[in-house]
């Protein structure tokens, strides 16, 4: 079987309030983008990299990749002006593979039991995420007040990687294309097919690096992980 992770990080990032790109910060003595490679390129499972950059930050991540041997990476694409465009690209590039995983570059700290069980569910099931059980009250609300509570114990907070059969992500970006659909996750656009996405239970510390808050939680996360 063979599998390949899109790393998705073609995005500006300008909640971080940076200039610098938030995929290329430090994170413990490595830029971001490089901890969030690093993780794939340990899997076993995992076959091929396609990494989705923007075409100003495609040099610095070839120069890195170069730099800490991340041989798994096989292909440097250009994003689009969407989450979604970039992705497609990115799929466009996997080449013959039977399992195809998306993946935040702004997420560092997936762990490997999380992506070698997202690999499982989506080889059985046809599309799997990685999700964790909500933690808050979450309401609806309209105009600033408040609707309806939702029910806490049915919902989950998706996380990446998501992994799906390739005939299947690749018919449902097909599809979004052909029909003009947006969507900001890629479970939408299978489910929205009928497809099956099977939630492979995640962890709190697989977050996403958006605001320089998050970053100071992946370093506080990051530390207690390399001291134990």
């Amino acid at each position: 079987m063979r599998v390949v992770v899109i790393i998705v990080a073609a995005g500006s990032g300008t909640r971080m309030k940076s200039e610098v790109n938030k995929h290329l910060l430090p994170l413990m003595g490595k830029p971001v983008i490089v901890r969030t490679l690093e993780a794939f390129q340990r899997c076993a499972a995992i076959n091929s990299i396609v990494l989705v950059t923007s075409a100003e930050n495609q040099a610095a991540y070839q120069a890195l990749i170069a730099e800490h041997g991340l041989t798994k990476v096989e292909r440097i694409v250009r994003g689009g002006e969407t989450r979604q465009a970039s992705a497609h690209n990115g799929l466009r590039a996997t080449g013959d593979c039977d399992i195809v995983l998306l993946h935040d570059g702004a997420r560092p700290l997936i762990g490997q039991r999380e992506i070698e069980a997202v690999i499982r569910d989506a080889a059985e099931f046809g599309g799997a995420v990685v999700a964790v059980p909500a933690k808050d009250t979450t309401v609806r609300a309209r105009e600033g007040f408040i609707e309806t509570q939702l029910e806490r114990s049915m919902l989950w907070q998706v996380q990446t990687p998501q992994g799906f059969k390739a005939t299947v992500i690749r018919e449902a970006y097909e599809a979004a294309a052909r029909d003009g659909v947006q969507s900001t996750d890629d479970t939408g656009l299978v489910t929205r097919l009928g497809g099956a996405v099977k939630i492979t239970p995640g962890s709190y510390a697989n977050i996403k690096i958006t605001t320089p808050e998050d970053l100071a939680m992946a370093q506080a996360l990051l530390r207690e992980t390399l001291e134990r």
